[in-house]
């Protein structure tokens, strides 16, 4: 039950993120709600997390768990930066505080923190996948790899690769390595394009860097397996 808690905690998160990406599609009003929603739930989510935090100085580090912590903690940064600069701009929800200056300032540090907290929130997501599709398993009624499909993980890892591709087209075209290493300060919306649409090219630009974790999780496991085995 803590295990799906902690599942629904991050699906809420990540739908609650893909809306806020497309803000300027869905308004200032929904963006602030879901963005105050969001805060609620990343401080639940470090509530019921909170053992990891007691265990980052124990045991040891593999070339995983060091990839598992810096993208932890980048998005720990990146998600604090968003909940901070969201307030200090804020003219709906936190409107009442009587705060002053710093709004050019804040919108760079939300626009910078949005968009790398997208990319390491997928990461995160596809560090986890294992755990995911173990509890899908677990819901259908199979029991570990003895009811495995060779035929359907072709098909899955097809699919994967299908919205990879399609995740480069719309992180090109949505040209989003510019608001990473801030070469623009401010984000343009194509308002013909479909919040439909919308969503389907970030979800693929979202399955596009979970796939990169997810695999570059499994070659940083097969290296320490390699390592373990020479040294028996």
């Amino acid at each position: 039950m803590k295990q799906r808690g902690r599942m629904i905690i991050d699906i809420a998160m990540t739908v609650m993120l893909l809306c806020q990406m497309a803000y300027m599609l869905v308004g200032e009003d929904l963006h602030e709600w879901v963005g105050t929603a969001m805060f609620v739930l990343f401080i639940a989510h470090h509530v019921v997390n909170r053992r990891w935090y007691g265990n980052l100085f124990k045991g040891r580090y593999t070339p995983f768990r060091v990839m598992q912590v810096i993208v932890n903690v980048l998005l720990l940064l990146a998600m604090l930066g968003l909940m901070v600069s969201g307030i200090i701009m804020s003219r709906i929800v936190f409107d009442f505080l009587p705060i002053e200056g710093g709004t050019a300032f804040a919108r760079t540090v939300h626009m910078l923190a949005s968009y790398w907290g997208f990319i390491l929130m997928s990461m995160h997501l596809g560090m986890h996948w294992g755990m995911v599709m173990g509890m899908v398993r677990k819901l259908r009624g199979e029991n570990g790899a003895n009811q495995a499909s060779p035929s359907r993980t072709v098909v899955l890892r097809l699919l994967a690769a299908a919205i990879s591709v399609y995740g480069v087209y719309a992180f090109l075209k949505h040209n989003i390595a510019d608001y990473l290493f801030l070469r623009t300060h401010f984000v343009f919306f194509d308002f013909e394009e479909t919040l439909l649409q919308f969503f389907v090219e970030y979800i693929a630009m979202m399955g596009l860097w979970a796939c990169v974790a997810y695999y570059l999780m499994k070659l940083l496991q097969k290296c320490t397996a390699g390592r373990k085995r020479q040294i028996k």
